[in-house]
C-alpha cells in the first residue's frame, strides 16, 4: 500500500469501509447489478429489497452505492428524485417499528456500581487480581459511558495519553474521531466530578489500580490479571454490559445494549430540565430526529407525568410528588447554525383549499418547528430556519431529511409540494 493510500485509508472509519464494501459485494455480485448504475437499476435494487431488508439497511445500501460513483467519478444515481420517491413508497407499504435499546436508568446505574464495587472488595480480598481489575474497569466504563453519552465505538476508542484528570474537579479526554465526527477534526469531552456515581473517580481508580500509563484506556484482562496491549473491540462492550446487569440482579439484561447508556443518560438530562440544544452539544448529535430518538425512552409514566404537571400549579399538601434527586452537570458549547429558507408551495389536488390549510398547518408545527422557524412573508410560504451545520454532510442530511417529511406531510393531505430549501449567503439550494 503507497503513502496516498494510506492516507485515503485513514480518512474513514474501518467498520463503515468494511460496512460499504459489503453492500458493493451484495449490489455488484449477489444481486447482479452493474457498475456504474443506472437509476433505473438502484430503484428495481430497492423494490426487489423492499420486503426482505429493513428500511435502515436500504439506506445504508444507498450511501455505500452513492460513495462507489463519487469515488469513481460517475453521476451519482442513488440522488436522482425518482429514488427518493422509491424510498417514500417503501416506508408507506412496508412501515416498520424501529428497534430501540432499554434505557440505563439511574437507579440501575447505581444497583449495578454498588455490585462491581462490593465484587471488586471482595476480590481484593481473597488476591484475586484479575477480578479486582475487571471490576475496577467495568466500573469505569459504564459511569463514563453513561455521563458521557459514549457510543461503543467511542468508549473502545479512549486513549491514556488524550486523557487529563483534576481530583475532585473532572476529566478532559480527546477522541480523534468518531461516528458523528465526518471531517475527522476530533473533540474534547469533558465530564465532572461527582458527589456519587462519579466516573472521574472511577477512571481515576482503574488507572491506578492497572498502572497503565498510555494506550487504549479499556482493555482485555487475562484469568492472572495480566491486561492487553489492544483495547476492548466496540463489539465486546454490548456481552459485557448484558453479564454486568445480570451479575447485579437486572431483570431482562438481554434488552439492553450500549446504546442503553446514551438513552439512560438523554432521559436523565431531559428530567433535570436540559433542553435539546443542550443536550445536542453535550452528547454530540448534530441531527435533531437523532436526539429526539433517543428522548422518547421516558422512565416515568404518563400518570407520573400529569400528577406532575398538576402539582406544579396546584399543589396537593397531603400528597407531594417526589422530585428526584440528580447530580447537576454544566452546559455545553454551541453548535454551529446555518440560516436557511424554505419556500413551499402547495396545491391540493381537488382545489380544496382547507387540505392545503391543513397541511400548511402541519409542516410548520411538526418539521419546521423543530428548526426554529420563523415566517418572513405574508402568505406563510416563505420561512427561515436555523439548522445545525458542523459539516457540510449533516447540514445535507438535515434538509433531505425535512424535504421528506414535508413531501410526506403534502401525500397525506392529497397536496402537491414544490419545496426548496436555500442558503441565502452562498446560494445553495436544496429541492
Amino acid at each position: 500500500m503507497n503513502r496516498v493510500d494510506q492516507y485515503l485509508n485513514a480518512a474513514e472509519r474501518a467498520n463503515t469501509r468494511r460496512s460499504y464494501d459489503s453492500a458493493i459485494r451484495h449490489f455488484e455480485i449477489e444481486w447482479g447489478g452493474l457498475l456504474p448504475s443506472s437509476v433505473d437499476n438502484v430503484a428495481r435494487y430497492l423494490a426487489e429489497h423492499a420486503e426482505s431488508l429493513s428500511l435502515n439497511t436500504l439506506k445504508h445500501r444507498l450511501a455505500a452505492l452513492s460513495r462507489w460513483h463519487q469515488d469513481h467519478g460517475f453521476t451519482d444515481p442513488t440522488k436522482a428524485p425518482k429514488i427518493r420517491q422509491v424510498i417514500k413508497g417503501i416506508r408507506a407499504i412496508h412501515p416498520s417499528r424501529e428497534k430501540r435499546a432499554k434505557p440505563l436508568e439511574l437507579d440501575i446505574l447505581q444497583r449495578i456500581c454498588e455490585w462491581l464495587t462490593h465484587a471488586e472488595s471482595v476480590a481484593t480480598t481473597r488476591g484475586d487480581k484479575s477480578g479486582a481489575l475487571r471490576h475496577a474497569r467495568d466500573r469505569a466504563l459504564v459511569l463514563l459511558g453513561f455521563w458521557r453519552g459514549f457510543r461503543a465505538d467511542e468508549l473502545a476508542g479512549l486513549r491514556i495519553e488524550f486523557i487529563e484528570i483534576t481530583p475532585g474537579e473532572g476529566l478532559t479526554c480527546f477522541l480523534p474521531r468518531s461516528k458523528g465526527d465526518r471531517q475527522l477534526d476530533g473533540r474534547n469531552y469533558s465530564c465532572p466530578a461527582l458527589s456519587r456515581l462519579c466516573a472521574v473517580e472511577a477512571v481515576a481508580h482503574w488507572l491506578d489500580l492497572s498502572g497503565l500509563k498510555e494506550g487504549p484506556l479499556y482493555r482485555k484482562i487475562d484469568r492472572w490479571g495480566q491486561l492487553a496491549e489492544t483495547g476492548l473491540a466496540p463489539g465486546s462492550i454490548i456481552p459485557l454490559l448484558r453479564k454486568l446487569l445480570a451479575q447485579a440482579g437486572i431483570a431482562n439484561a438481554e434488552e439492553f445494549s450500549s446504546h442503553s447508556l446514551r438513552r439512560g443518560f438523554a432521559n436523565w438530562a431531559r428530567l433535570s430540565g436540559w433542553d435539546i440544544r443542550e443536550l445536542m452539544n453535550y452528547v454530540g448529535w448534530g441531527d435533531v430526529k437523532s436526539a429526539m430518538r433517543y428522548l422518547d425512552g421516558a422512565d416515568e409514566s404518563l400518570k407520573e407525568r400529569f400528577e406532575r404537571g398538576m402539582n406544579r400549579i396546584l399543589p396537593h399538601p397531603d400528597n407531594p410528588t417526589p422530585q428526584k434527586s440528580v447530580p447537576q452537570m454544566p452546559p455545553a458549547p454551541e453548535t454551529a447554525l446555518t440560516t436557511i429558507e424554505v419556500l413551499l408551495q402547495l396545491s391540493p389536488y381537488t382545489g380544496n383549499s382547507r387540505r392545503k390549510r391543513l397541511a400548511l398547518r402541519d409542516m410548520t408545527t411538526s418539521c419546521l418547528a423543530r428548526f426554529q422557524a420563523q415566517q418572513i412573508d405574508r402568505d406563510g410560504y416563505l420561512y427561515q430556519l436555523s439548522v445545525p451545520s458542523s459539516s457540510t454532510d449533516i447540514l445535507d442530511d438535515h434538509l433531505y431529511a425535512l424535504l421528506d417529511e414535508l413531501h410526506q406531510i403534502a401525500d397525506a393531505r392529497q397536496c402537491v409540494l414544490e419545496a426548496v430549501c436555500r442558503d441565502p449567503a452562498s446560494g445553495k439550494h436544496w429541492d
